[in-house]
């Protein structure tokens, strides 16, 4: 079974979580991984990952028990080959608009005559053509996750989530956001409504949806709207907040310092 489809049935009314890999660093994607995390996105589209840096990310997660997911460009039958062929078994495809598009970004995965994806046997995904029957065998092990990230994808949520071979849906609410006249403002309260109106129909349709969220409490309000699979924030995310926090307590902890030697300076002074 494909490990992401496998990851969602395991872990039942429980949520994965996952986060971004935005980094492009093979050695922070392992990090990552060993931190716990169920999943992790390794990001092409807005993450300088090329194909070579992506083959590395995979050998480095793989050390790992977070199951990637590999977020192409761009909906392209020719990206989505290449990265199959190094092997990524788990694609999430952004700017879904409506089932045509769905359909085609199911078929670049999948090899003829279900769809369009050439033929390579000695690829990596193949384990270098040690694999028996790859090539008979692959439709059935690649994930497809279809990210829904305006007002008119979400309108369309149902024929979207109704085309064969849809593993899970995904809502990205940076960019819900930016289409709905609210760009930055993700906790909106018409982005959280539309949000958890898409969570609702996904449900009733039989598919699981997911979505990011920038901090704990965020991604705690998703799964209260019934959210099936969650991510808190990326690694730079992580990194910076951390690194930010680490910063202003030292500073804070100097100016407490100072004032505090001016404090008693000014005490000594008065003594004398």
């Amino acid at each position: 079974m494909n490990p992401f489809r496998q990851l969602l049935l395991a872990h039942g009314a429980k949520a994965p979580i996952g986060t971004w890999v935005s980094s492009a660093s093979p050695i922070v994607a392992e990090a990552v991984g060993c931190a716990g995390f169920d999943w992790g996105v390794l990001d092409m589209e807005h993450a300088p990952v090329d194909l070579m840096q992506l083959l590395q990310l995979l050998q480095a997660v793989g050390n790992t028990k977070m199951v990637p997911v590999v977020r192409v460009p761009w909906n392209d039958a020719v990206t989505v080959k290449r990265v199959l062929d190094v092997g990524a078994q788990t694609l999430l495809f952004p700017m879904i608009q409506n089932a045509d598009e769905a359909r085609r970004a199911v078929a670049a995965t999948r090899y003829p005559p279900e769809g369009v994806r050439g033929m390579a046997g000695g690829s990596r995904a193949a384990r270098f053509g040690t694999v028996r029957d790859y090539l008979r065998t692959a439709n059935q092990t690649i994930g497809v996750v279809l990210q829904l990230e305006t007002p008119g994808a979400l309108a369309r949520l149902e024929e979207i989530a109704a085309v064969p071979g849809v593993d899970a849906l995904f809502v990205g609410p940076a960019d819900l956001s930016a289409s709905m006249g609210h760009p930055g403002d993700l906790m909106h309260a018409d982005v959280i409504t539309a949000m958890a109106d898409a969570a609702e129909r996904a449900q009733a349709a039989g598919k699981p949806i997911g979505t990011i969220g920038g901090t704990p409490e965020d991604v705690t309000r998703y799964r209260a709207a019934g959210y099936d699979f969650l991510a808190v924030s990326s690694d730079l995310g992580l990194l910076m907040r951390g690194a930010q926090a680490a910063v202003r307590a030292l500073r804070n902890a100097g100016d407490r310092a100072h004032v505090h030697t001016l404090v008693e300076g000014t005490r000594t002074e008065g003594a004398g």
